[in-house]
């Protein structure tokens, strides 16, 4: 397991250069944020997470359970899965939003349209920062909205 990478896995850098040949600037592997995610957008306020179908307990083909040892698996798993609920719970707390990627989405099959969401989504995420929110500015309904500049006129066409 000494060769097991964290870091600049083959999954993170095909996100990475399609994210940066489409104009994205990030910084990877931010030890300040909780999790140290993978890939911090800040202009977007969002990180990504790249998480290995096995060592995530993915329900997929490649996030099986090792027929050896199976208990250890078990609560090896089962702490990573609680772990990832926790972080990403702290990024929200923290005012940022999350978006996993599991490495079965990067398969050649599906690799264009994952890669497309997560330009979709990190799109819509930039523009909900600046929506207003719902009845942020209200009005009393018992005044009357009146223009400074005119006062009560009738346009009839007597008046020519």
């Amino acid at each position: 397991m000494s060769r097991i990478r964290s870091k600049n896995t083959k999954p993170e850098l095909l996100v990475r250069r399609y994210l940066y040949a489409n104009g994205f600037r990030y910084r990877v592997n931010v030890a300040s944020l909780p999790g140290k995610p993978d890939i911090v957008l800040k202009k977007y306020h969002t990180v990504i997470f790249i998480h290995g179908c096995f060592w995530h307990g993915h329900s997929c083909l490649q996030g099986k359970t090792p027929q050896t040892n199976p208990l250890f698996w078990q609560n090896k798993f089962k702490r990573n899965k609680e772990r990832d609920i926790e972080v990403r719970n702290e990024l929200k707390a923290l005012g940022w939003n999350t978006l996993v990627i599991w490495e079965c989405q990067l398969k050649p099959k599906t690799r264009q349209k994952t890669l497309e969401e997560i330009t979709y989504w990190l799109n819509e995420a930039y523009l909900d920062r600046f929506r207003l929110k719902k009845n942020q500015y209200s009005f009393a309904e018992e005044e009357p909205l009146s223009i400074a500049a005119e006062g009560d006129t009738s346009y009839s066409s007597d008046n020519q």
